[in-house]
């Protein structure tokens, strides 16, 4: 088995980044399940350290969006690890990985962006002057 393998820094450092899709999966699907079975929304939606005013409404995006990526990564895991059993050649990972490091990448980065767009929604910005509190002045 693997009578083939040259191992170099390329190799090493695909490996690296192959095996961090393993927490990237755990955690994603533990915040989903957080929010879908245990009902906890204190993670979502979190912007300077507050929650929005309704986080049950956007419990749902957020956690469609962690199952999706979740589940692109953990395919990204089941077909490298697949084929790369599949073909004996350790080298078989840093061949294809500019195919499944741009699927994860795309992944990982639309990710940010959803959840950023939807903090931005969550907690509108207001404008015009800040009110003073009432309990403040007098």
């Amino acid at each position: 088995m693997f009578e083939s393998a040259i191992f170099n820094t390329t190799t090493a450092v695909t490996w690296i980044l192959f095996l961090a899709l393993f927490p990237m999966v755990f955690f994603w699907w533990r915040k989903a399940y957080r929010i879908f079975f245990k009902k906890d929304y204190s993670n979502v939606c979190i912007k300077k350290g507050k929650a929005p005013a309704k986080p049950k409404i956007w419990a749902i995006f957020v956690g469609i969006g962690n199952i999706l990526a979740g589940a692109v990564a953990l395919l990204i895991i089941v077909k490298v690890g697949l084929f790369t059993y599949y073909y004996q050649d350790i080298n078989f990972i840093a061949g294809s990985f500019r195919a499944w490091s741009e699927v994860i990448a795309i992944t990982i980065w639309v990710k940010i962006i959803y959840e950023f767009i939807l903090k931005q929604q969550a907690h509108p910005m207001k404008f015009g002057r800040k009110k003073k509190d009432e309990t403040v002045a007098a």
